[in-house]
């Protein structure tokens, strides 16, 4: 009977750090903030300042801690620009640090309540999205009269304004359950309003007769930001003084791409820490007089179509939906860019396939997590020899792929990692009676393709569209808009801006 009432509750009241979340200490999720609101400056300071915070922390002082870091990581942001990261980059951080056996407590409740002492701003999106609470409650920033933040919080004692919120919030009756990290001062905390407290770790058997349990929070499918690792003191110090050296790396590696021919190129990018990993038996070139292949590849970075052509030995022309200026003139293979009109866009496919091999993402955008996004069905309209290809790759320190920032630094930001390493795997050529000549619809033709690459890889098939994942992660359909020289050097420079204020 104790277990049945136990799983019966129907409120809860969470801390998010050390409780929802493994990790207590935020530092991370600041650094985050940091660098991808503002950039490396503001990211080395805070870095820099860990001493001392680790000091306050050691002598009691955590609120003072707190503020220090709320205010190196926000000041002279404006408050969209942090909801930004919010949305698109913390997510993703926090997802990998959830702690399973908290949630499924927290999951099995009717109402649930997310208490955090960080910025309410911070953790808002991801708890009502992804951990599906009802309310949030933390530090509120104060943004100036021009509109961007102080720095500074409203709370001046964040444990009984936490203790107000969640009174107002329980006005009818007492939250039934109150989740914390061990050590929690019952009294002076949120925890005094609930009848029953636990304190993570949790025991894995505590719901286990629950059948009605959430058994994972909602995936994270889209994610934005450089960085590949959560941004630890360590991880953090590691990457600051990689960086002049990454730099330097990918110039000669861009370099070295840009003069050498295609068929050496992955030989020589293995002296240099590159590596690209090869299955599956690749097609001969077309013979004369007759159409080429189409390579239909998953779409994980800039790099797909190039890596593809240095496997196969020769420049392979791809076709692209949105990419910069400054990717095009990089780029060691022709790209025919598309209108999105379809007809247009069908005549040049069909004219570049007369020619002969023709690489296209029928994605239409890059999806780092291990989903597919929906495919696009026009390219099984315009022919049958149609050879599936399997990409991927594993980075150890940036990300190539933005939708926030300027998208002329993805393979900059590719060739600056110590190891990168891709994995192409060609499937066999699909036979006639997939494709539309045996009266398959195109639409089944790209269904069918997407399925057998997400088995390929071990990912998932969802119906998402490129439309929906910037939407997600940058609130526009995604478009490129195509700046000066003189823009494009503001945009960049834009990056450190909020710091300056």
């Amino acid at each position: 009977m104790e277990q049945e009432a136990r799983t019966s509750s129907d409120s809860v009241v969470s801390e998010f750090e050390g409780t929802l979340l493994k990790n207590q200490d935020p530092f991370s999720y600041f650094m985050l903030v940091a660098f991808e609101a503002s950039g490396l400056i503001r990211f080395a300071v805070l870095l820099f300042l860990w001493p001392v915070i680790t000091l306050l922390d050691v002598f009691s002082y955590e609120n003072a801690a707190l503020k220090l870091m709320i205010f190196v990581s926000t000041v002279g942001l404006r408050e969209p620009e942090i909801e930004s990261v919010a949305r698109a980059v913390l997510p993703k951080f926090y997802m990998d640090d959830v702690n399973m056996d908290t949630w499924k407590v927290f999951s099995s409740c009717k109402k649930k309540v997310v208490v955090t002492r960080m910025p309410r701003v911070m953790v808002e999106m991801f708890a009502k999205e992804h951990l599906v609470a009802d309310e949030v409650i933390g530090t509120e920033l104060i943004v100036n009269r021009f509109g961007f933040v102080t720095g500074l919080i409203r709370e001046t004692d964040i444990d009984q304004t936490v203790l107000s919120c969640v009174a107002d919030l329980f006005v009818d009756g007492r939250p039934h359950i109150g989740l914390a990290r061990p050590g929690k001062t019952i009294s002076t905390t949120f925890l005094s309003l609930c009848e029953e407290h636990i304190h993570a770790p949790i025991a894995e058997n505590y719901n286990n007769n629950n059948q009605q349990l959430e058994l994972r929070p909602l995936p994270v499918i889209f994610h934005d930001g450089r960085l590949v690792k959560r941004p630890t003191p360590a991880t953090a110090l590691l990457i600051l003084i990689w960086i002049p050296f990454g730099i330097i790396l990918a110039a000669i590696r861009i370099l070295l791409g840009s003069i050498l021919p295609l068929w050496a190129t992955p030989y020589v990018s293995k002296i240099f820490g590159g590596q690209i990993n090869v299955k599956g038996k690749p097609p001969q070139p077309p013979s004369p007089g007759h159409s080429g292949v189409l390579f239909v590849c998953t779409h994980r970075t800039l790099m797909d179509p190039v890596v593809l052509s240095y496997v196969l030995g020769r420049s392979i022309p791809a076709v692209t939906y949105s990419i910069s200026r400054l990717s095009e003139i990089l780029s060691p293979i022709p790209t025919v860019r598309l209108t999105r009109i379809r007809d247009v866009d069908a005549a040049k496919i069909k004219q570049q396939l007369s020619k002969g091999d023709l690489v296209v993402c029928p994605e239409g955008t890059t999806c780092r997590e291990p989903f597919l996004l929906r495919f696009s069905a026009l390219f099984a309209e315009l022919t049958d020899r149609i050879v599936p290809v399997a990409m991927n790759y594993r980075v150890g320190f940036f990300h190539a792929t933005t939708a926030r920032g300027w998208k002329g630094l993805d393979p900059v930001f590719f060739f600056m990692n110590p190891r990168p390493v891709y994995e192409v795997t060609f499937l066999n050529q699909l036979p006639v009676e997939a494709t539309c000549s045996s009266g398959k619809s195109p639409h089944d033709v790209a269904n069918y393709v997407q399925r057998i690459l997400a088995a390929t890889l071990g990912f998932e098939c969802t119906n998402f569209t490129r439309k929906d994942k910037y939407r997600v992660l940058a609130g526009n359909d995604g478009t490129v808009s195509y700046l000066s020289f003189l823009d494009q050097l503001k945009k960049v420079v834009s990056n450190f801006e909020p710091f300056l204020h």
